[in-house]
């Protein structure tokens, strides 16, 4: 895996070890980036459940202003950090629970991204709490990652869009538009 495009375009990524850790294909992320091409510079972004950072890294690649990553796993946390260092990118990684962290946040994000394990039934525990604290920006977007046939749903923000790859699949996520 590498770096799709931007500041670090072509710098790889280290292999993940871990059954645990199920990183963004290269697909998936080059998808997701070039719809959010036009968005994305400047903004504030959140890469909940980081993983290997990768996510995170192409953000900053392609323009974030700032990216927040979190990730409660020691062993996601070691790889994103690594692959940070290996990249030269001074980017701090909160170890914490996503929603001890969203509890505990102060700021508000115009990008939301969500790849917490599948199955887990964290998709609607973190949308209610991003929803209750207020933590996405008016125009704001939030993309779940998640395996294709599982359904997103929440009342309190609005499918915009969905696409499919294979059997992962990214559901695009705003506020209510009265």
């Amino acid at each position: 895996m590498r770096v799709d495009a931007g500041k670090y375009k072509g710098r790889k990524f280290i292999e993940n070890k871990y059954e645990h850790i199920r990183p963004t294909t290269d697909k998936v992320r080059q998808a997701l980036f070039v719809k959010l091409q036009f968005f994305l510079p400047g903004k504030s972004v959140l890469d909940l459940f980081c993983g290997t950072g990768a996510i995170g890294i192409e953000a900053l690649s392609r323009g974030a202003g700032k990216v927040t990553m979190v990730d409660k796993d020691p062993r996601s946390v070691a790889m994103t950090k690594q692959n940070l260092k290996n990249m030269k990118i001074e980017q701090k990684v909160n170890k914490c629970d996503a929603l001890v962290f969203l509890e505990g946040v102060r700021e508000k994000f115009d990008l939301i991204v969500l790849d917490p394990p599948y199955k887990s039934g964290l998709y609607d525990k973190v949308l209610a709490k991003i929803f209750e604290r207020d933590l996405l920006n008016d125009d704001g977007i939030i993309v779940c990652e998640h395996a294709t046939g599982d359904e997103i749903e929440n009342n309190d923000f609005e499918v915009f869009d969905n696409k499919k790859y294979g059997n992962i699949t990214l559901t695009y996520l705003r506020k209510r538009q009265n």
